[in-house]
């Protein structure tokens, strides 16, 4: 159960349920990069918006390992990299780019958005927003809000016994004390953990 105002950290199950709901709908490449991206590495929707294709894809047209965001992308103005280097990230997001080079319509020239709303252009942060809100609507998930995939990548880094400070330095955050906020508690976890003290 998330605390109060905070957005719900999916299971493995509602993950999972999301891209089944997504499957055949309009945009599905499109929006099954996007909770990739979200919940493989932790993007807020602000950094979402603002990629562009060259932030993603070098000079030869092969996805790069690490993307550079830029301190005008990020909040707080820090810049940061994240790595993608997941496998189902990569191949999620290289299949939106492979769609999107077969439509005429919506160039992958360097300097383009990386994720294009419905009229062809950028999404802002808020439309964007209200994407992730459809998407968990049509899934049935309660709770859910566009900061939901930052959530659950930061507690399933923790539940796979990842280092705090790493994953503060993933997330972006100042502090560790800020990470620890995003992190959701688990009861089976903790219950685990109680088991094995004495």
């Amino acid at each position: 159960m998330p605390r109060e105002g905070k957005a719900k950290v999916l299971s493995e199950a509602e993950f999972k349920r999301m891209l089944k709901t997504l499957a055949g709908e309009h945009h599905a490449a499109r929006n099954v990069a996007l909770l990739y991206l979200s919940f493989g590495l932790g993007l807020r929707v602000k950094e979402l918006a603002a990629l562009s294709i060259t932030d993603v894809v070098d000079a030869s047209g092969q996805l790069k390992e690490e993307i550079n965001l830029l301190r005008r992308m990020t909040k707080g103005g820090k810049q940061r990299h994240v790595y993608l280097t997941n496998p189902q990230v990569r191949a999620a997001l290289q299949s939106y780019l492979d769609l999107r080079r077969q439509d005429r319509r919506h160039a992958v020239a360097p300097g383009s958005p990386l994720f294009l709303s419905n009229k062809g252009s950028r999404f802002s942060p808020n439309s964007l927003q209200q994407v992730f809100k459809r998407l968990y609507t049509q899934a049935g998930i309660d709770g859910a809000s566009s900061h939901s995939g930052r959530r659950t990548f930061a507690t399933r880094l923790i539940e796979k016994g990842i280092d705090i400070k790493a994953v503060s330095r993933l997330m972006g955050h100042s502090t560790v004390a800020m990470t620890a906020e995003y992190v959701e508690d688990n009861p089976a976890r903790l219950k685990n953990i109680t088991r094995e003290i004495l």
